[in-house]
């Protein structure tokens, strides 16, 4: 993995982004998409030139995070995660049980609501 690389996903990365949306079975249209990409609001871990991965934002919420799934289990969502949480300083997500102990290995602190868990993460000052 030593080649990922976080940042901004630009205009030209629209079809990728949502194709590794889609493969991750959330809701995403294109157009929802475009706009956080022109807004700077969507990260995209980058493989070479490859986009591997996506993180999209609404302002510190997590709206979602997925990566290629020839790709997963190689710590490129953490990455995006983390690389989320140092630029916005603090995120919050809603998910499934299904992914619980991934938002608990990055250290966010779950609520547990009526239909899906609430977690939340502040960025370490030290």
């Amino acid at each position: 993995m030593s080649d990922i690389v976080v940042r901004e996903g630009t205009p030209d990365e629209l079809v990728a982004v949502v194709r590794i949306l889609d493969a991750g079975l959330l809701e995403a249209t294109a157009e929802e998409v475009r706009g956080k990409l022109d807004a700077g609001d969507c990260l995209v871990a980058d493989d070479s030139g490859r986009v591997v991965g996506a993180l999209v934002l609404e302002g510190d919420y997590v709206d979602s995070v997925a990566v290629s799934p020839s790709r997963r289990g190689r710590g490129i969502g953490t990455t995006l995660v983390r690389d989320a949480l140092a630029r916005r300083g603090r995120l919050v997500a809603d998910f499934d049980e299904r992914v619980r102990p991934f938002y608990e290995s990055l250290g966010f602190d779950i609520d547990e609501g009526d239909d899906q868990l609430r977690g939340v993460c502040v960025a370490s000052s030290g």
